[in-house]
């Protein structure tokens, strides 16, 4: 790792002379113009209308705790699991520490640039900038898409899974199978995806984190009363006595703890706040796991408490067993899933801005307006494609689950606890032996170990639910 960040390291892709970390700014209009000369950088389509810089520090916080806080949620207890009461609560609030301490850095770094004339709204160029190297910056591109693309299709396979519960409860013999459901959902996304930029979503991400109280103390409401009730499961905590086995667990809870707190997009996330944006994003975190402490604890210690070693990946599916009576009353379990579909069409918003403003900034011409014939066109037909690909790709792959928790532990965890103490001891360069430099390599050093150790669970489990697999399947595999 090149410490210290004082010796050049890397050709700048725009002068090509020697760059250091705090000189070095990738930039591909910028690059254009140094070989065009003649010809003045393209404007920037992207930044103006997807990522325009209007919002406040708690519409920063909206989006954040969308990006943050959603039913997944509901594996908290699952997570515990693995680790028992004592170290699974205190993996659960080291990772939340330790995510929020790389949220902060991040925010720093950005701080940090725009201080010295080089305010940047992307990821994947505040990486390339920080880095000096242009693969960075394509490395960056690849991981966000994959993460982005995977969130939204599982969002909507999964949004059509509480629609399908729904209807099945209604109707258990009807003639509608799960690909109606994608369809209607993916309907439903296209036309909300026609908002114009992050900023436009404040409102709505307002009203998911509503929701995730709502759907939180509901269900932590019907753990406690399913653990007193008179049909109560029994409570065992025990670990595996394989201690391999008990191992395992351990870091597959983890892995699931780290994909909890994961989000990737941050950076662009605090390009919606209006400049200058300095100390704003610390606000923003702090909102964000406000909410986060109350909807994460709740629901873990409640679901765990209640169903011991036999909750489930998913809490609601302990309350809704197989075989017996449900352990919450019908309509609270209805309204439980209604208020996770209404927040997964936000989540699938959200993780599609950076898939939009990548679109935009191919597509559109900021010299004309937002609206204009040129620039509707293309955005509701691209918009509307993309959203269209990820439905087909949900109806074809109903256990994209699987996939995406692969994606997950070697996508989260790069970018959002490897890359920012890498860039924050790069970009500010804090001395070697300080503790803030030694604190950020131990974070790089532990979380590259769990992202692959967490690549590794994911893929066995891929392995172990591949019996199950069938093409454009009626039911959603776990």
């Amino acid at each position: 790792m090149a410490g210290t960040g004082g010796t050049p390291f890397l050709l700048s892709p725009v002068t090509g002379r020697p760059a250091t970390p705090s000189s070095a700014v990738f930039d591909v209009d910028a690059a254009a113009a140094h070989h065009h000369p003649g010809k003045p950088a393209a404007a920037d389509a992207g930044a103006a209308f997807v990522l325009e810089s209007k919002g406040t520090w708690w519409h920063a916080g909206f989006h954040l705790t969308t990006a943050i806080v959603g039913p997944t949620a509901l594996t908290l207890p699952y997570a515990l699991r693995g680790m028992g009461w004592g170290l699974g609560l205190a993996a659960l609030t080291a990772v939340a520490a330790v995510t929020f301490y790389a949220y902060f850095l991040v925010s720093k770094v950005l701080d940090h640039c725009e201080a010295q004339g080089r305010r940047h709204i992307r990821f994947r160029e505040l990486a390339a900038d920080v880095l000096g190297s242009g693969w960075v910056f394509y490395l960056v591109v690849t991981v966000q898409t994959a993460i982005n693309a995977g969130v939204t299709t599982g969002s909507i396979l999964l949004a059509a899974d509480c629609l399908q519960i729904m209807y099945s409860s209604l109707a258990p013999n009807g003639p509608l199978r799960l690909y109606h459901f994608i369809i209607i959902v993916a309907v439903v996304l296209a036309f909300l995806s026609q908002l114009p930029s992050f900023h436009s979503l404040r409102y709505i991400n307002l009203g998911s984190l509503i929701l995730s109280f709502g759907y939180t103390i509901l269900v932590s409401a019907a753990c406690i009363r399913a653990g007193v009730s008179a049909s109560a499961p029994s409570k065992d905590y025990s670990l595996s006595s394989s201690g391999s086995e008990k191992t395992f667990n351990a870091f597959l809870s983890i892995s699931i703890l780290a994909s909890v707190f994961g989000n990737g997009i941050l950076p662009e996330i605090q390009a919606t706040l209006a400049p200058p944006a300095a100390g704003k994003m610390v606000k923003a975190l702090a909102l964000c796991y406000a909410v986060a402490f109350f909807t994460f604890y709740f629901p873990a210690i409640t679901g765990y408490w209640a169903f011991g070693n036999e909750v489930q990946s998913n809490v609601l599916q302990s309350l809704m067993p197989d075989s017996g009576p449900s352990l919450a009353p019908t309509w609270l379990l209805g309204l439980v899933v209604v208020l996770v579909l209404l927040q997964l069409l936000a989540i699938a918003l959200v993780y599609s801005q950076v898939a939009y403003e990548i679109m935009e900034k191919s597509s559109a011409d900021a010299a004309r307006g937002r609206f204009s014939g040129r620039n509707l066109a293309p955005r509701v037909a691209l918009r509307t494609a993309y959203v269209a690909v990820c439905a087909f790709v949900a109806a074809m792959l109903p256990f994209f689950g699987d996939i995406v928790g692969v994606v997950g532990a070697v996508g989260f965890v790069p970018l959002d606890f490897v890359l920012p103490v890498v860039m924050y001891n790069m970009a500010l360069a804090p001395p070697r032996r300080s503790p803030v430099y030694v604190v950020n390599v131990a974070i790089m050093v532990v979380f590259t170990g769990v992202g692959v150790i967490g690549a590794v669970a994911s893929v066995r489990k891929l392995v172990l639910d591949a019996g199950k697999f069938k093409l454009f399947s009626d039911t959603v595999v776990d």
